[in-house]
């Protein structure tokens, strides 16, 4: 689509021709889904198939150990650029670990072009350079048999970011920032 071609303008190292349908193509069937009513979700331990709405769980002010803002597919500049205006003057809540991994080196630049590693260094959090990191526990940020992360990655199976006991929640950065904050599961339509 044309936010694709947008975003491969100037790095791409080869010229690009999508995959487009015969334009006699047929299919065996079409699936509307209207989604205007759809709330922001929450994927809960230890499956992102467990899905509940995200103001409920927060309701049971599920109490974090960790937020990650991070991985290739949370962590873009228009998620970090949200996460921000909700984290500016902002401070991690006490016991909190907040790490932040852009999903590029060119985000990451951007990022520093922006000012958003010192708006997030300064209230308390870890800004890595671009890496997988905590998502699949390959380094910093792995998660004891008790902890509790608030994650924008995208799998939170047993194991996944440390020890198999450890639960991993799922939600959008916006959340993921305010969770940070908060030290608990937060909707951060509260604030937006």
């Amino acid at each position: 689509d044309e936010r694709t071609f947008h975003y491969l303008e100037g790095i791409a190292k080869h010229s690009m021709h999508p995959v487009v349908p015969d334009r006699d193509a047929r299919y065996e069937r079409e699936v509307h889904v209207n989604v205007d009513d759809l709330e922001p979700q929450v994927a809960c331990p230890y499956s992102p198939d467990n899905v509940r709405p995200l103001a409920e769980v927060a309701r049971e002010h599920v109490r974090i150990d960790q937020a990650f803002l991070g991985s290739c597919t949370n962590a873009r500049m228009e998620d970090l650029r949200e996460a921000a205006a909700i984290f500016r003057g902002e401070k991690v809540a006490p016991g909190v670990r907040f790490i932040v991994s852009p999903a590029s080196t060119r985000i990451y630049q951007e990022c520093l072009k922006e000012g958003l590693v010192g708006l997030f260094t300064d209230g308390g959090a870890v800004f890595t350079n671009s890496s997988c990191s905590a998502c699949f526990g390959g380094n910093m940020g792995l998660l004891s048999p008790t902890e509790v992360c608030a994650s924008s990655s995208n799998r939170n199976f047993p194991g996944r970011m440390g020890a198999k006991e450890a639960q991993i929640y799922l939600m959008s950065p916006a959340a993921v920032a305010l969770s940070a904050i908060r030290g608990e599961v937060a909707d951060p339509r509260e604030v937006l």
